[in-house]
């Protein structure tokens, strides 16, 4: 069974998704799109949000979400306890952010990348695996919500 990844995205976002959906495919996933479906103007959360609640309650692995500069969509994904999303201008960042921090959800920001680069980054945040060792200590820590 194919691995299906969830996408959303804002207007600023909406080209380079469409990119990314098109990578995936290639790449032998299946895509579930949450929108947006245009350049027309919208809120991110109203998208991005269907993406994290997804991967909280475990309906999917792992994610992509997109906005003009990917720090709104990674808010607003990681307001969920067990989600744990990292934005990414490189790939070294996407690679740093599944070894580390076994981040399960990927922003990118599309007006700061380029279309080779996102899907460069998209490529090594799905093909890096969890080191664990140390790091688990450390991601167990995240969400805990009161020390």
């Amino acid at each position: 069974m194919k691995e299906i990844i969830p996408v959303a995205s804002d207007h600023a976002g909406y080209e380079l998704k469409e990119k990314v959906k098109n990578y995936l495919c290639e790449k032998g996933f299946e895509v579930r799109d949450f929108g947006t479906y245009s350049t027309e103007s919208v809120d991110y959360p109203d998208y991005v949000h269907q993406v994290g609640s997804a991967v909280e309650k475990a309906i999917y692995r792992r994610g992509i979400v997109i906005c003009g500069s990917g720090n709104g969509a990674q808010m607003t994904v990681n307001k969920y306890p067990h989600v744990r999303c990292a934005l990414c201008w490189t790939p070294e960042l996407a690679l740093l952010g599944r070894a580390h921090n076994d981040a399960n959800i990927l922003s990118l920001p599309a007006r700061f990348i380029s279309d080779d680069d996102a899907l460069q980054i998209v490529d090594k945040f799905l093909n890096t695996a969890f080191e664990g060792g140390r790091h688990a200590r450390r991601v167990e820590k995240i969400s805990r919500l009161s020390m």
